[in-house]
């Protein structure tokens, strides 16, 4: 077995969930399988988790930790924004839950030829799905100046965006930045000397933007949210964790329209979102910036 990496606020998820025996769940970014691990465990007998990732990768890692649930466990290789017809292919109509635990993954991260981390060196790649769609070494590779800076800012709400856009378009004209360091070392070159050595790495925002552009992250959310809506039975929730604030934003303002006055298909049940104690804070850092939000399906309604 792999080791498992429990995923922040797991805990907190299955207790708005509630997952019973019999109920059938959809975890939308399995990962290596921690949080479905945690919900077949609180589900006890017959349960049924629907588990789709489109990183390959990741599905082998948890197609072998969550092996002992046999038949209980489908799993689906494809992106969220695609769940509807993944269920429906998979003989479910209707579910009782739907997690989404936004932003990289462990597995990710912590793989130097992904190209997510600017702490080591590796390819500057960043797709989840390495059969499909353009690197971040494509994008800085051919987008203006202007493209790149409004992405920095508005993405990775980078307030040197600009003058990073312009040192990245001066060296590709004599070098290629193919690598996730000759990226760092760009950035770095870019900034004052004090943001260099800020609490926040200078290349965080930077390399959160061309992410987010990569896996067309913030476009795929809302519909995939308003997907995940139409598939719970009524009583059904759905839980989702954000890490920074633009999916934090979608998240909300997509309950927010969903639970309107004017026969409403949500309620949300998280008048503000949950956020991890410190313990979890002290043994896992990334748990500091996670939101939760949950929400529960209505009968009647008409998704907007």
């Amino acid at each position: 077995m792999n080791n498992v990496h429990i995923p922040v606020l797991a805990e907190e998820i299955c207790e708005w969930l509630s997952p019973k025996p019999g109920g059938i769940y959809v975890d939308c970014t399995l990962g290596m399988g921690g949080t479905s691990l945690k919900i077949l465990e609180r589900a006890g007998s017959n349960a049924h988790i629907l588990a789709l990732d489109r990183d390959p990768e990741a599905l082998a890692c948890a197609k072998e930790n969550l092996a002992s649930f046999g038949s209980q466990v489908k799993f689906l290789n494809g992106n969220y924004s695609h769940m509807v017809e993944l269920v429906h292919e998979a003989g479910f109509e209707k579910v009782d839950g739907v997690v989404f635990d936004l932003g990289v993954s462990s597995l990710q991260l912590d793989k130097p030829e992904r190209g997510f981390s600017f702490a080591m060196d590796g390819p500057l790649d960043m797709r989840m799905n390495q059969t499909q769609g353009p690197t971040a070494a494509d994008l800085v590779k051919v987008l203006p100046e202007k493209e790149l800076a409004d992405l920095f800012f508005t993405c990775g709400e980078e307030r040197f965006s600009r003058r990073i856009a312009q040192a990245i378009v001066q060296s590709r004209k004599t070098f290629a930045l193919e690598t996730t360091q000759a990226l760092v070392a760009v950035i770095k070159g870019a900034v004052p000397h004090t943001y260099r050595k800020g609490r926040i790495h200078c290349a965080t925002r930077t390399f959160q933007a061309l992410r987010i552009r990569v896996n067309q992250e913030l476009e795929l959310l809302q519909p995939a949210l308003q997907s995940a809506v139409s598939l719970l039975r009524e009583g059904g929730r759905v839980c989702v964790v954000a890490f920074h604030s633009l999916e934090d934003r979608v998240v909300k303002h997509t309950f927010r329209a969903l639970a309107g006055k004017d026969n409403p298909t949500l309620a949300v049940l998280t008048k503000r979102p949950v956020t991890a104690q410190q313990q979890q804070i002290d043994q896992n850092p990334r748990s500091r910036s996670a939101k939760l939000r949950v929400a529960q399906r209505l009968a009647g309604g008409v998704l907007q």
